[in-house]
């Protein structure tokens, strides 16, 4: 007999929350927060900011490689630099 195992559902409001780690002074990263907000008027997500100053393992991971888009529910960078729409709408769209 085979065991079953039970996944939890992912629902849409978890893939809908989105991390962007940059800095403070980075004006890529103001470019990116910028573009998702724009972007939030046409598909509904949340994202909210970390500053990788504030964690030395941040600095670390992303180092100069901000900023950087992510996932937290899948640990999947989306992008960076630069907001890739296409890239984010994708993701987005991965959950229906």
């Amino acid at each position: 007999m085979t065991k079953r195992i039970e996944s939890t559902p992912v629902t849409p409001d978890q893939v809908k929350k989105l991390i962007v780690y940059g800095r403070e002074d980075c004006h890529l990263c103001q470019e990116m927060i910028v573009a998702l907000k724009n972007f939030q008027v046409q598909v509904s997500f949340e994202f909210h900011v970390v500053d990788i100053d504030s964690d030395p393992e941040l600095i670390v991971l992303y180092g100069e490689k901000i900023p950087v888009l992510m996932s937290p529910l899948t640990n999947q960078v989306i992008c960076h630099y630069f907001l890739d729409v296409a890239a984010l709408d994708g993701y987005l769209g991965e959950f229906g």
